[in-house]
Parts: structure tokens; sequence; C-alpha cells
């Protein structure tokens, strides 16, 4: 059920159930949680904090807490804990998930996005109704849709071309990208986007890729050389959306629900508008600390693409059932 179903559902209960419901319910308290910095202006967590103020201002009985910066769950725990309804809400990139469901692998695969409009356009597709069947089916739903672009940066040297990868030990954001960055002849560190400036202070990564966002709430340019920013010709977009507990949801009133349903649409608005200077923003915060931005040619980008259908690709079809033709359903989205 996509959350348009889900608000229609919501829409027709509070109707019968009429607004008198709500004013007999005690507050209710939900717990939200993410991994990024709050309060640093990274979008996710602008997103979650969002709909707080706006479930709040709903006047409904519903209070959302919100616990970013891993505070309350490590990035990694938070998808069994919103599908076991342990946890109310979370922004949680999905491909964190991708060991449990492999087909997550999907939401962060090399070149499959491209740019933001065709994001957009993805999230009603055929290609995420089978995303989003399987988040349900866990246990979760989505409330907010959110795709975001992301880069390179070096601590060595600039990444451009697949050459420019070899003998660098970088952090991927899940298994299609190490296996492409693997294949071009690098060496993978695993670990959250939370971990990787530790990881670049103590040498333990020579690189890394992740988002756009990441790359400046987490100051990694304070330990970059060089940067490759999304350009033309972006290879990296990851899925990272606002999940709910079906769970929790559903012991919800129904003004309850509509209210994190009306937000949860509020914050995608909001976030696909804001989310397109993030890149730029990126680009000037980098510059001032005077790292070096390149971006990859459409030479370094169909090059890059090249070793991904090998590698990630192949794999991704081998090991998830139709998965080859899951792509070609993402492809077909003009």
């Amino acid at each position: 059920m996509t959350k348009f179903r889900w608000k229609r559902l919501a829409l027709a209960l509070a109707a019968v159930s009429g607004l008198a419901v709500s004013g007999a319910h005690a507050q209710t308290v939900l717990k939200a949680s993410h991994q990024f910095p709050g309060g640093k202006g990274d979008i996710r967590d602008e997103m979650v904090q969002m709909i707080a103020r706006d479930v709040a201002a709903a006047n409904v009985d519903l209070e959302i807490q919100v616990f970013p910066g891993s505070s309350l769950f490590k990035p990694n725990d938070q998808w069994n804990a919103v599908t076991r309804g342990l946890l109310d809400l979370t922004s949680f990139p999905l491909d964190y998930a991708s060991g449990r469901h492999p087909i997550f692998s999907a939401t962060l695969m090399p070149g499959l996005v491209g740019n933001f409009d065709r994001a957009m356009r993805l999230n009603d597709s055929e290609f995420m109704q089978e995303i989003k069947k399987v988040i349900e089916d866990a246990g979760a739903m989505v409330i907010s849709d959110a795709w975001l672009s992301g880069a390179f940066a070096s601590k060595k040297a600039c990444i451009t071309s697949p050459e420019t990868m070899k003998g660098q030990v970088i952090r991927a954001a899940g298994p299609a990208f190490e296996e492409m960055l693997v294949a071009a002849g690098a060496s993978i560190a695993s670990m959250p986007s939370s971990e990787i400036y530790s990881g670049m202070q103590t040498g333990v990564l020579d690189a890394a890729n992740t988002s756009s966002a990441s790359f400046v709430s987490y100051r990694l340019f304070e330990h970059a050389k060089c940067l490759t920013a999304p350009g033309e010709n972006a290879l990296w977009f990851m899925y990272e959306p606002v999940l709910m507990s079906k769970k929790v949801f559903e012991g919800l009133t129904p003004e309850q629900q509509k209210a994190i349903l009306d937000a949860g649409e509020k914050a995608e608005a909001y976030f696909n508008e804001e989310v397109r200077k993030g890149d730029q923003l990126m680009i000037d915060t980098y510059k001032k600390a005077g790292v070096e931005v390149v971006e990859m040619s459409k030479e370094d980008y169909d090059a890059w693409l090249a070793v991904a259908k090998e590698s990630s690709y192949k794999n991704f079809a081998a090991n998830v059932p139709d998965g080859d033709k899951l792509i070609e359903k993402a492809l077909a989205v003009e």
C-alpha cells in the first residue's frame, strides 16, 4: 500500500469516527531516530523535525520526540527496530537493510537514477512499488520519499575514471557500489556514514562516497584533498525515506494517522525543493575549505557504468529473484 493509499484510508476512518474521538485519548508520544547530526542543517534531520512540529500543531494528542545523531539507535539497528515496532519513526538509508532484503540494493545502484527529476518519477513507478511492498511486508511504511545525490572524496587523489580508484581504501554505502569499486581495483572498509570522519582521520580510509548532505554535515572537508561532485553525470543516488512502524501507525487514532501522513507529505515537498540546493552547498563548502573540486566527464561516467554492469548489476540479477527485470523497470522510467 502506497503512502497515498494509507492517507485515503486514514481520511475515511477519521470521517467515520468523528472529530470528538481525539479528545478522548491521552497524549501519545512517539520516538523518531536517525543517525544524522541534529540542528546542523542536514536535510534529513530537518524533514523529521518538520514532521514532529506539524504533528504537534495538528492538536491530535500526539507528540514526536526526535533523537538525532545515533543517540537512540545505532544506524544499522534502526531497520530491525522500526519493523518490530520498537522504534516509531526513522530517516533511514534503505540500502543499510540490504543484508536482510537484497532487493534494497537497487535503491543504491550505480547510474540507475541520474538526476532529481527522474528520482521523483521513480517514486510512483512499478520499480518502487515492488520496493515498497517489501518494506510493508517487513512491518514498516514510507511516510516521505527521499532521494539524495552523492559524491566521492579522497585524501590521495581525485576520483574520476575507474583507473583513479586503484589502490585506494574507500567506504561505499552499500553492496552495489562496493562490488563496482572492487572491480575497479579499490579496497573496501564498510561503515555507516556517521563513522567516515573518524575513518579518514585515523587513516582507515583513503576515500569515501556518500550523500552530498553527509559530506557537509559530517565536515568531511576537514580531511579531503579532492571532491568529485555529482555534476551532470551523477553516478550516486540513494533512497533515504522517512519510515514508520506499521504496527505503531495502525495503533493510532484516525486523526493521528492523518496528521502523520499530512506531515510526511509536507516534509517530502520541502525535501524535493531543498535537496536540489545541496550539491551546490557542498561544492561551495569544499572550495571554501581549500579542497579541489572536480566532476566526472561523460566518458568517465560511461566507463564506471560499464564496470557496474559487469559487477553490481550482474550480481544483483543473480542474487535477487527477477532482479534483472526490476532493474529494467527502473531504467524504463523516462
